[in-house]
């Protein structure tokens, strides 16, 4: 750079020269100066890294305390023999249904909700005819016996049902009870009342009709009539 600016001086200075017509001297070249040398550029520089600590020395392992000795176990208590098992309890036999006794004929009494069921009228042994019947009392009010339903004979027919009789319309003919030889009847004897919601199971015997009778009259008293009730033999 230096050498290129002596140069251009000197070309200035012949100009000038020639303007005032005199020969300029031309000076000699200047001896070339030579290029400074560049620094090289400073090497990198390594980073350092800081020196990593060392690890601490693991702490000493303490020694293991030396195991107890082991306790022999207890023997064991003898097992005793199981107890036999008790058999299964069998279930409950379940109670045979109760069969209720077919209603042959029905009646409504004087009092609204008293009414009389027949459920067997049946020849029996001796020239007899056995009449079974329920008297139900749906009524308010507890059903006193007294002679109601007696045939009226004196006490002998208190607390009875002996006032009922069997009419064979056919043969024209009215069956009252049987009686025994000292004129009691052989039915029924009700002492007690039959409470509300009750049903009395009541019986009498009369003489048998004639064996072609197959179908009779029952008459309760204070009860409507029951026409044409089966006999059975």
């Amino acid at each position: 750079m230096r050498g290129t600016l002596m140069n251009i001086l000197a070309a200035a200075g012949l100009v000038l020269a020639a303007g005032c017509g005199k020969e300029a001297a031309v000076p000699a070249p200047a001896a070339p100066v030579a290029a400074a040398p560049v620094p090289a550029a400073p090497a990198p520089v390594a980073a350092v890294s800081p020196p990593v600590p060392a690890a601490p020395a693991p702490a000493p392992i303490a020694a293991a305390a030396p195991a107890a000795p082991a306790v022999p176990a207890a023997p064991a208590a003898p097992t005793a023999p199981a107890a036999p098992l008790a058999p299964a309890a069998q279930p409950a036999a379940a109670a045979a249904p109760t069969a209720s006794a077919p209603v042959l004929a029905r009646s409504d009494g004087d009092k609204p909700g008293l009414t009389v069921e027949v459920t067997e009228l049946k020849r029996s042994s001796g020239g007899t005819l056995t009449l079974k019947f329920v008297m139900v009392n749906n009524t308010k009010e507890p059903i006193r016996f007294g002679g109601d339903f007696g045939a009226g004979g004196g006490n002998a027919d208190d607390h009875t049902v002996s006032g009922t009789h069997l009419i064979d319309a056919v043969n024209k003919k009215k069956y009252l009870v049987v009686r025994d030889t000292e004129k009691r009847c052989l039915c029924s004897v009700v002492r007690s009342n039959i409470e509300v919601g009750e049903r009395a199971n009541l019986w009498a015997k009369f003489p048998a009709p004639p064996e072609g009778v197959k179908l009779i009259g029952v008459m309760v008293p204070h009860f409507a009539p029951m026409d044409d009730v089966p006999v059975s033999p």
